[in-house]
């Protein structure tokens, strides 16, 4: 478990570093574009306080989006004890401040986490993962999503879904530039090729840098988890009982899918396409999980559609 847990945060890490590094790379040929070979620093500074400011709002404004849109509402004192119950237990367990219990009224089993920092960060369950699972599949899913807020994972998956954007606009912006500005204000003709390309190719870049952190911290925060509960086969028996149920939660889109224990937007099964589209996939495949959850633990829980659990 504690292999698994330092193998990707440092992953995490060095991609979020290749991320910040390739926007303020987009701010220097802008720079040069605007203001020739004196220009690159005006560049860099505008990206970095374009994406600084991005970030800020974001930062703050982040969990409440996230409840509204998934039409979550805090659960009562007398609603759901044992949801509660778990959370405040896995809380002292992980030594963070209980996060805020939340409930979304749906038949499609799913969980996910919010919150700026463990001060500020709620869990969020639908009644169909509730009624689904026993308890020590509760407890593995909560424990999952506590690991996500111990970790600052929203945190990092906010910021990144900020450089997203703000690779975006930039791109926008270098377009813009040259379709619309004078020969004499770039760096050069390889300045110019460099840029194009760049404004074409880096929104599907920045996508595929902010999936496959997302899924860096998907296998983190099993393994925190699993660590957490000291039960690996529950968290593992959870995502198995996920992966065969077939109903999606009609409240998740593209732009919140990757906050969900599990991908929220289903398709058909065997339907994958093969490494290029797992590229693009928000969650690393759920056979994987499994295995890795059944290799820190020694117990085995099945994969494959047909099986039966061992864990009840």
């Amino acid at each position: 478990m504690y292999e698994q847990i330092s193998s990707n945060k440092w992953k995490s890490m060095l991609m979020m570093f290749f991320f910040f590094v390739f926007v303020l790379g987009i701010g220097y040929i802008i720079g040069r574009a605007w203001g020739g070979s004196d220009g690159w620093y005006f560049g860099i500074i505008f990206a970095f306080i374009f994406a600084l400011i991005m970030g800020l709002v974001s930062y703050y404004r982040s969990d409440s989006i996230a409840l509204r849109i998934s039409g979550a509402r805090e659960v009562g004192d007398g609603e759901y004890p044992r949801y509660r119950h778990t959370v405040e237990g896995l809380a002292i367990a992980a030594g963070i401040p209980k996060p805020r219990a939340y409930i979304i009224d749906s038949p499609a089993p799913n969980a996910f986490a919010t919150g700026r920092n463990p001060e500020h960060s709620a869990i969020a369950i639908t009644t169909g993962l509730l009624e689904m699972l026993n308890d020590q599949e509760l407890e593995g899913v909560v424990a999952h999503e506590m690991s996500h807020i111990k970790n600052y994972d929203i945190l990092i998956m906010c910021l990144t879904a900020v450089l997203v954007g703000t690779l975006i606009l930039l791109s926008d912006i270098l377009l813009r530039t040259f379709w619309f500005g004078d020969d004499d204000s770039g760096g050069g003709a390889w300045i110019m090729l460099i840029a194009i390309v760049l404004a074409i190719l880096s929104p599907i870049i920045a996508q595929l840098i902010k999936l496959s952190i997302g899924r860096k911290r998907e296998f983190l925060a099993d393994a925190n988890g699993a660590l957490l509960t000291r039960y690996p086969p529950g968290l593992a028996s959870a995502l198995w009982k996920l992966q065969q149920d077939p109903r999606q939660f009609k409240r998740a889109n593209k732009a919140t899918a990757h906050m969900f224990i599990v991908q929220p937007l289903k398709t058909e099964k065997g339907a994958r396409g093969g490494w290029f589209n797992r590229l693009f996939d928000t969650h690393p495949p759920i056979e994987e999980r499994i295995n890795r959850l059944n290799q820190m633990s020694g117990d085995f829980v099945p994969t494959q559609t047909g099986e039966t659990p061992t864990v009840e």
